[in-house]
């Protein structure tokens, strides 16, 4: 949120001080499906932080706030973060691919921008958990539950671009809650970067019990050259030749 309403600002004032800069600016960060084939693919990111109009920023800023203050509560900051950028990346991959192959008539050379594709990825998590909580419709008094409410707005967007709308934004909101929806559904519990952060000290941990084990059969031939047998365990632990002996049995002593 902090990002996005930073960034809305400083473009604000750029387009005051510097028209032909920011319009420079925001051809270079906004989504364009043939700037990405070219090698430009920050776009599939930076375009969601590039809000334009006030009225676009406050409302999806204050859709993030309630919707996200929910999820990281349940999921953490960490996964709320990731579902953000894998929904604007999830609906801007989808975005390019459906102007390539011109659907309804899209072609590369569109351009969007907003955090539409994000937000709506988040709002189609949010209600994979939070499915039967009942919300209000804005700007209809009528309470729904979250679930039904992430259809409606979808068949809004679905309308839209039969009706002729932005092409390319509609894809990439359809795309990004798809994308939502699946990280919700399929993801790692705790989040992409935990699931690997817990794959690499796995391999870690293996390697060191490698090593281990390795040393521990080593240690064996030295000890049975020096005749004298000791034993480790599969995972490398020494096993002492004492411990099940009954304290009170003094054969064993000299």
């Amino acid at each position: 949120m902090g990002a996005n309403v930073a960034l809305f600002f400083l473009l604000l004032l750029l387009q005051f001080a510097a028209p032909a800069t920011a319009a420079a600016v925001i051809g270079f960060f906004a989504l364009s499906p043939a700037s990405v084939m070219h090698g430009w693919i920050w776009q599939f990111a930076t375009y969601s932080f590039l809000n334009i109009g006030v009225l676009h920023v406050a409302f999806n800023m204050l859709a993030l706030w309630f919707i996200g203050s929910y999820l990281e509560a349940e999921k953490g900051s960490r996964w709320l973060l990731e579902a953000y950028f894998l929904s604007a990346v999830g609906g801007a991959a989808v975005g390019s691919a459906l102007c390539w192959i011109h659907l309804f008539g899209a072609f590369p050379g569109m351009m969007t921008a907003g955090s539409d594709g994000a937000l709506m990825g988040v709002f189609a998590a949010f209600a994979v958990f939070f499915g039967d909580l009942e919300m209000y419709m804005f700007p209809l008094p009528v309470a729904i539950k979250a679930r039904y409410l992430v259809i409606v707005y979808m068949l809004i967007d679905v309308a839209l671009l039969f009706a002729g709308g932005e092409k390319l934004a509609y894809f990439t909101v359809l795309g990004g809650a798809l994308a939502g929806f699946l990280y919700a559904r399929s993801g790692p519990r705790r989040g992409a970067g935990a699931a690997v952060s817990e794959k690499v000290y796995g391999l870690r941990n293996e390697y060191y019990r490698w090593k281990r084990r390795r040393a521990a059969r080593k240690f064996e031939v030295y000890m049975r050259r020096q005749n004298r047998d000791v034993r480790f365990d599969r995972e490398g632990r020494y096993i002492d030749p004492d411990e099940n002996r009954d304290p009170n049995d003094r054969k064993w002593m000299n």
